[in-house]
């Protein structure tokens, strides 16, 4: 975790969390992480897997110069990013894991911006499979930004975060590229790796 926006996200989270696997979405206190709510957004886990974004910051939202609230959070990837995205949302919920990614806009006009992306599980009603909180920050905020649309996000690495260890893991992104039939969830494939030096 590089950006502040990502780190400060994730200490809210995990102190709201305690002994638990995840916080409830009800323990969500806007003013608690007034700071980084421009770039944070909740996105629901469906049945269709199609992930709808039920809450969207306004910087995600300048981005692509409109709201993005009721949009799949798969529709703001790459069409060959979007298998990936969603075994790292799967990853998310299904093993309880937070992942931290990094990831890169392009304008229709203007230089590439580089994204720290932050996905966290939440309960939502005692429901496990239920919610996702995450952040989508920039690492520097380009003179286009709400000024022309971003193309759509392309996925340039993930890492899994241990929080029994505090430790980050690396995850290869060519193990995502498996096959799958259809109707079938995404598969992702862990790789440890030893605790950073």
């Amino acid at each position: 975790m590089r950006q502040s926006v990502t780190k400060e996200l994730y200490a809210y989270w995990s102190r709201l969390k305690g002994a638990r696997s995840a916080p409830d979405r009800t323990d969500i206190d806007p003013a608690a992480i007034r700071h980084v709510l421009a770039d944070t957004f909740i996105v629901e886990i469906d049945q269709a897997c199609a992930f709808p974004i039920r809450l969207s910051g306004t910087r995600l939202n300048a981005l692509w110069l409109d709201d993005q609230k009721g949009r799949s959070f798969l529709d703001l990837w790459r069409m060959e990013d979007r298998r990936n995205v969603a075994a790292a949302v799967l990853t998310v919920i299904d093993g309880v894991a937070p992942i931290v990614a990094g990831a890169r806009a392009a304008a229709s006009r203007g230089g590439p911006l580089e994204l720290e992306l932050l996905l966290l599980p939440l309960r939502h009603f005692g429901k496990t499979h239920s919610r996702l909180l995450g952040s989508l920050a920039p690492v520097y905020h380009p003179e286009w930004l709400g000024r022309t649309p971003t193309l759509p996000l392309e996925l340039v690495s993930l890492r899994v975060l241990d929080t029994a260890a505090e430790t980050l893991s690396s995850v290869r992104q060519s193990t995502f590229s498996t096959p799958r039939a259809a109707g079938q969830r995404p598969q992702l494939v862990v790789y440890e790796g030893g605790k950073p030096r």
